[in-house]
């Protein structure tokens, strides 16, 4: 879903897209000139390998995301979140699919091994 930048005002607009079995539902505001706040809340259930046991599980994912996207090259160092769409065109589908990849990137234990207490690989 691609919004052109311009055509976001000070009123919030809402949005709704599902990518993956991934849903993120919010609105975008324009906060400044060349800025526009996205306040947005993921939801939806992933499919992990363990990285322990290697078994395929379901977890749930739940959580607000708040970015602020620019149509201009930003060097603010204060603020890390921000996604610069120099094009003037705000790409959600690709904001979402950033989402999931970060969410695959990171380490995942089922519920066996996140409560065993036994150790799995021990070095000599």
């Amino acid at each position: 879903m691609k919004i052109v930048f311009e055509k976001v005002g000070s009123t919030a607009k809402p949005f709704e897209l599902e990518v993956q079995g991934i849903r993120m539902a919010g609105t975008l505001q324009k906060s400044g000139y060349h800025r526009v706040c996205l306040d947005a809340q993921v939801s939806g259930e992933m499919e992990f390998d363990c990285d322990r046991c290697g078994v395929t599980y379901a977890a749930p994912s739940d959580y607000a995301l708040k970015l602020t996207l620019s149509d201009m090259v930003s060097e603010d160092k204060d603020d890390l979140d921000i996604i610069e769409f120099l094009d003037g065109v705000i790409d959600l589908t690709y904001i979402l699919e950033s989402e999931i990849n970060a969410l695959n990137g990171t380490y995942h234990y089922c519920s066996t091994c996140n409560d065993s207490e036994e150790e799995f690989e021990v070095e000599y």
